[in-house]
Order: C-alpha cells, then structure tokens, then sequence
C-alpha cells in the first residue's frame, strides 16, 4: 500500500473520476498561457480525470456586477461548472504584476463556490510570476480553498515557442503539477464530500443543505 493510500480515508472503487475546471485568462489569439494550460488538461485527460477547459476569449464574461451579473444569460450554466469541479486551475498572465483583467473577473463571479476547493496556478511571466502567484492564492484563501504549495511560472520564447513546450525543465515541473492535482485533489475533494454531509464543526458548515 502506498503512502498516499494510507493518508487516505477509505473509500469505494467507484468513486467517480476527479472533476477540473481550466481557466485560460488570457484574451490573446496566440497565447502560450492557452497553450500550457491545454497542455496540462490534456495530460491530465490521460490521467482518467475529467477536464472542463473554461478559455475566456472564447467564453467572454461580461465585466462583473453584483446587481446584474447572477441574472444574465449563462451564468447559471457556468455557475453549475465551477460547483462542479473539485479543482480550479487558473493559467493567466502576468500584467504589470498581476493576472489579467479577464482573470480577476472570472474568479468575481464565484465565492462560496470555490469553498474547500484545491486551486492550482499557472503563469506566463517574463520575471518569476511571483506577485500574480499570490495574487491567486489570496484569492483562494479569501474563498476558503486550498492551494497547492506552489505555482508554476514560464516564459514566451524562454519556454514556449510556436505554440509547443521547448522546455525540458517547464515539461518536468508540469509533470510534478498534474500528478499533485490529482492525488491532493482527490484528497480534498474526497473530505469535501465528507464535511458537506457530515454534521460536526467544519468551515465548510456554513454550506450544508
């Protein structure tokens, strides 16, 4: 038995494949934050898990307002896709050291929906991605989610050219993200479950039915 099965609760063999939600944050045509992200979705496909890539150029979101945005036409259906999910992966952008606008308004949409979730975090920076990495990770925290206890960070030209990954190492700490998305997000995703249905103390109380 491995350490991981042995950290686990147990838990019945036809538990169902773990659920993600991609965000692409990025509005350029030719962007390589899309490029990683489709990349990581598609391994993680590979993985058994199932995958909802949300690319916001191609799925614009109307810039949030707490009086209208509930009410318009899909956001009831994207609403239903984020509840979904046991994961939020978010790739964006590093603009002036921050995500992109298309990113922050996403994630305005959404709170208690995010609850007890595992995020994870991509960013294409032509420094380390650090300041928007945490920007993210505040955000998660502020919703009461999880965050894996790093990010990953890339360059256009450096690590990604002509729409594929040139490189090794990016390939490698990928590699390391899509294995940790699935055994923690099972993980999480699991006890999340769990704390929902139960009825002792727990953050996530406040959601039970």
């Amino acid at each position: 038995m491995s350490l991981v099965q042995l950290l686990c609760y147990p838990h019945p063999m036809s538990e169902p494949p773990l659920n993600i939600l991609a965000v692409v944050g990025s509005l350029h045509r030719d962007s390589v934050t899309r490029t990683v992200v489709g990349h990581v979705a598609q391994r993680l496909r590979a993985e058994g898990c199932a995958v909802d890539v949300l690319d916001l150029e191609k799925e614009p979101l109307a810039l949030y307002n707490p009086d209208t945005a509930h009410d318009l036409p899909g956001y009831t259906g994207l609403q239903a896709r984020v509840e979904q999910a046991d994961v939020i992966l978010l790739g964006t952008p590093d603009y002036h050291g921050g995500i992109s606008g298309a990113m922050k308004n996403f994630l305005d949409h959404f709170w208690h929906e995010f609850a007890g979730k595992l995020f994870a975090t991509i960013v294409a920076s032509h420094e380390k991605g650090l300041t928007a990495t945490d920007q993210l990770r505040t955000v998660a925290r502020q919703c009461y989610a999880w965050t894996l206890p790093y990010g990953v960070s890339f360059s256009e030209g450096g690590d990604v050219k002509d729409g594929q990954i040139t490189s090794e190492a990016l390939k490698a700490r990928l590699e390391m993200l899509i294995r940790d998305v699935r055994v923690y997000g099972e993980i999480l995703g699991r006890q999340r479950r769990a704390d929902l249905g139960a009825t002792e103390p727990g953050f996530l109380a406040r959601l039970r039915e």
